[in-house]
């Protein structure tokens, strides 16, 4: 057993190693958890690897907190330097012992704007690089960082700093992409629903979804308008804005927000039935419902804009064909077939904004009628306080403007 300084020192600093080791060689462990050992019978490591469990052995961990918590506070005193890989494994480090250490999760991400600022770099992609790309670490970075948030999240109930953290990563180093707040959104769609209670986990998802609606109404409005430019000054057209509008296309295809919205609400009926008496799940329907009124008030405007651009350009090309060549042109439009046109990217996104499905005045009808189907079903008085309440803020959301 370590006692001296020096010795206690090799010991963490060995174990940390072995930490870092551990979750190079599995990226995918998903359990931590302290194995029972007053005290070391064998010389060997006291982390345990077992397919995607990690273990910890209990004896090593009156040494390794307090050493590496005061390495932290040196630091950040600028009594002691480390360089940002030390960095990253003494925070992992004491954010798996200690989940919600404020000072650790603001360390690690003033670590990570620092790496943000060299892949931004032109030297990172110069020949002499070997290593990965800069996207292909930013992605690695994301993931590292998802990983460490779900670890602290699951050991500390509704840890505020490791989900805020988990946001600011997404708007920072994500940068809010459409695929990663997909993936986002379905990888933590088992986790909430195993802890109902925790108001942060479900407030994530909310983010998520809302970032979704903004990323994509506002892609789509950027997109209509070029188009409206490029319509009066046909010469103004450059490749490289056709190439950014055909990527944005073929992102936002595959977002159907109103059956995302839909399954978060199934999501949210499923959870309510099985686990009455949580106010965090009404809260979040609440939300979601908010989310839908919002979207079924953007989409028709959307596709009033775009109809309204399909009749000028309609117009346009009556102008400019006779009448038999304009109707087979605007027959081949319809089916998206007209593969000659140099609009096909817009054409393909403006007959699926017109043709995505509008939330209708139904709505409302329908929560009133989930909310009655709880209260005469449920046994639980809290799950009636929370129907009820749910019914009057339902009605007063349907009064606004939205």
């Amino acid at each position: 057993m370590a006692e001296s300084p020096e010795e206690v020192a090799v010991l963490v600093q060995r174990v940390v190693k072995d930490i870092r080791n551990a979750f190079q060689r599995n990226p995918h462990i998903d359990e931590i958890g302290l194995i029972p050992c007053p005290e070391a019978r064998y010389n060997r490591s006291p982390i345990v690897l077992v397919e995607n469990k990690l273990g910890v052995e209990s004896w090593c961990v009156k040494f390794l907190l307090p050493y590496v918590h005061n390495k932290l506070l040196l630091y950040r005193q600028r009594k002691q330097w480390l360089n940002k890989d030390e960095l990253i494994d003494i925070t992992c480090t004491l954010l798996l012992l200690n989940p919600d250490f404020t000072t650790a999760w603001n360390v690690r991400r003033w670590v990570l704007q620092q790496l943000i600022q060299e892949n931004s770099l032109p030297s990172l992609a110069t020949k002499g690089n070997l290593g990965a790309t800069p996207v292909e670490r930013i992605h690695r970075l994301v993931q590292e960082e998802m990983n460490v948030c779900s670890e602290a999240a699951g050991r500390y109930p509704s840890n505020y700093n490791a989900w805020s953290h988990r946001i600011w990563v997404l708007q920072h180093l994500a940068k809010l992409t459409v695929k990663i707040l997909l993936d986002e959104l379905s990888s933590t769609k088992y986790w909430v629903s195993m802890h109902v209670s925790d108001h942060s986990g479900f407030h994530y998802r909310q983010f998520l979804l809302n970032s979704l609606i903004h990323r994509t109404v506002t892609d789509s409005n950027i997109l209509v308008q070029n188009q409206m430019v490029n319509e009066q000054n046909p010469s103004l057209q450059k490749e490289e804005e056709s190439a950014g509008t055909e990527a944005v296309c073929a992102e936002e295809q595959s977002v159907d927000l109103p059956r995302r919205l839909d399954e978060e609400m199934e999501l949210c009926s499923e959870l309510i039935d099985n686990y009455p008496g949580h106010e965090t799940l009404w809260c979040h329907r609440r939300c979601v419902f908010y989310l839908q009124q919002r979207l079924s008030n953007k989409l028709p405007l959307m596709s009033a804009v775009v109809s309204s651009v399909d009749n000028s350009e309609e117009s346009l090309n009556n102008s400019h064909h006779s009448p038999a060549t304009s109707h087979m042109a605007q027959a081949m439009d319809v089916d998206g077939l007209n593969e000659s046109s140099s609009k096909q990217g817009y054409t393909q996104e403006t007959k699926r904004l017109k043709r995505a499905p509008v939330q209708d005045s139904l709505g409302p009808e329908m929560e009133y009628r989930f909310v009655d189907k709880v209260l005469s079903t449920c046994r639980d008085v809290d799950q009636a306080r929370f129907a009820t309440a749910y019914r009057k803020c339902s009605k007063d959301e349907d009064n606004k403007d939205f």
